[in-house]
């Protein structure tokens, strides 16, 4: 049967994004997104005749850190030029371009351009269509963001320039004749004012889009697909009570009701009353058919004396790993429902390849290759923020789509140090004491992942008159549009206080609080 992207691809217009390894390129996506148009990453050599048959709207060139007049510079099909179809060439997707059209040529800059420039809107020429197409809307002057050390020393025949910067006299360019359009800076960063709307305009006044992409309408067709797939068989399926792993286990609910068996493995890492409040919201309020796996003892036991990141990574993964395994085994079940998302799948594609891995990932994978499930991944083409818009859509409340980001290993990642009873329960409360503020100074939507840490160290302090050697706890609390990079959050003095005072006279064996304020880089958004 046709895969969930051919329903997709069928269904909506579409836009095809080549990526020439930008390390922005999955930006470009989601601000696409934003503005309803369905859009998909591909790699930057997919055949002419390929995209030819997926009939899109648009074409965008990303960014990519070569130089395309050198010998191994990665390069599009040039037949991809004759199709008609409108293209947006973005930084190194201009000098693609420029390269590959008659007159037009590239070479190495004599200054180099990182960060905020002043773009300047250069007056329409004489060409049929007007060059305001992509700046609809736009003052006169504007903020774009640069990063480039090439740049363009001749236009292509036809094109003529539409902004400009002291260092950059081709910001942006365009063939309106041809629907060829060139940035030499990045609008899909949110450091360029007006980026999204020039990728509306784009969208809209070049290619012709209505923006028909929204989250109900995919919940019509992905449960169509589902519904198709699984037929009369069983789905069985792993959640944390984090938001991908509910959306997607509400969705399969939606789809195929209790053919759908959810799996909550009861690790004894979770946060304060974290079983109780998945079972309610996931079982009772949802109506998703759920199983708790009791693996607390199992989970502590192997655990016990464990300092180093990564084999308590490792420990926790295996572990649950064998318990889930032992339940869902009991189960005649055909398919295995996973949250992949669709920045998981563009690494997959880009063309530098995944980047280095600084930690194991979070999300525990690798299930036992005798299981021959099948697997069913509805969140697959989906960024976060669209999976947050859809669980809305499913009913899911506010308050369970909008919680921050948890990881996999649960609190063992958050303990530095050995992980005991006794540690898991003064981080839990400590944890529940930092939320419980955030949300009643009404900061905790804002923020994009806080937490507290248990540190592996004693302070000396004072408590009633009496000299203490306790622990210490680091709080943290970052905002961030997409996880790749962060900036930490600037709480209230009074709000540091507040926290502080609770955590130190209500949590046994704490007398210090500090605040991480590291930003992503040179930190890392958890400690471990």
């Amino acid at each position: 049967m046709a895969s969930l992207a051919s329903e997709l691809e069928r269904h909506h217009e579409l836009v095809v994004i080549l990526d020439f390894g930008s390390q922005y390129t999955h930006l470009i996506a989601r601000r696409l997104r934003e503005v309803n148009v369905y859009c998909e990453l591909l790699a930057y050599d997919t055949p002419a005749a390929t995209i030819k048959s997926l009939a899109p709207k648009g074409i965008v060139l990303s960014g990519g850190p070569s130089s395309v007049y050198t010998a191994d510079a990665p390069h599009l099909d040039v037949g991809i030029l004759d199709l008609g179809i409108p293209i947006l060439g973005i930084c190194y997707g201009l000098q693609e371009l420029a390269h590959h059209l008659p007159g037009g040529s590239v070479v190495a800059g004599e200054k180099k351009e990182f960060g905020h420039a002043a773009a300047t809107l250069v007056p329409p020429g004489s060409t049929s269509a007007p060059p305001s197409a992509l700046f609809e809307g736009f003052p006169s002057t504007f903020t774009a963001w640069m990063s480039h050390g090439d740049k363009l020393a001749s236009l292509p025949d036809g094109f003529e320039v539409l902004a400009s910067t002291a260092n950059t006299e081709h910001a942006a360019v365009g063939d309106a004749a041809r629907r060829f359009y060139g940035l030499q800076f990045h609008p899909e960063v949110t450091h360029s004012d007006h980026g999204t709307a020039l990728l509306r305009n784009w969208t809209r006044n070049v290619c012709g889009c209505a923006g028909d992409w929204t989250m109900a309408d995919f919940v019509e067709e992905a449960v169509a697909h589902i519904r198709a797939r699984v037929g009369d068989g069983i789905v069985i399926g792993a959640v944390s009570g984090g938001v991908d792993s509910t959306v997607a286990a509400v969705l399969l609910q939606k789809a195929i009701g209790t053919q759908f068996r959810a799996f909550l493995v009861d690790n004894g890492l979770l946060r304060k009353n974290e079983v109780s409040e998945v079972v309610a919201r996931l079982h009772d309020k949802c109506g998703v058919a759920l199983t708790t796996i009791e693996g607390a003892d199992t989970f502590l036991a192997r655990l016990d004396g464990v300092v180093e990141p990564e084999k308590k990574r490792k420990i926790i993964g295996n572990t649950f790993i064998d318990l889930f395994d032992a339940e869902a085994s009991k189960v005649d079940a055909a398919f295995l429902l996973q949250g992949t998302l669709y920045p998981d799948v563009i690494e997959s594609v880009s063309h530098k390849g995944p980047s280095a891995t600084i930690k194991t990932h979070h999300n525990v994978g690798g299930l036992p290759a005798h299981m021959k499930l099948q697997l069913i991944e509805p969140l697959r083409f989906l960024f976060k923020d669209e999976v947050r818009a859809l669980g809305l859509v499913l009913g899911v409340e506010k308050a369970s789509v909008g919680r921050h980001p948890f990881p996999g290993p649960g609190l063992a990642i958050r303990i530095l140090g050995a992980v005991t009873p006794q540690r898991l329960s003064v981080l839990r409360d400590a944890d529940a004491i930092y939320i419980e503020e955030l949300r009643a100074a009404g900061l905790y939507d804002a923020i994009g992942q806080a937490f507290a840490v248990l540190l592996p160290v004693k302070a000396v302090g004072v408590m009633g008159d009496c000299r203490t050697y306790e622990e210490v706890i680091a709080l943290r609390a970052v905002e961030t549009s997409d996880f790749m990079t962060a900036n930490w959050f600037d709480l209230p003095t009074p709000l540091l206080r507040r926290v502080s005072t609770r955590i130190v006279n209500e949590v046994r064996g704490i007398n210090r609080v500090t605040y991480d304020i590291t930003s992503k880089p040179p930190g890392t958004i958890e400690w471990l």
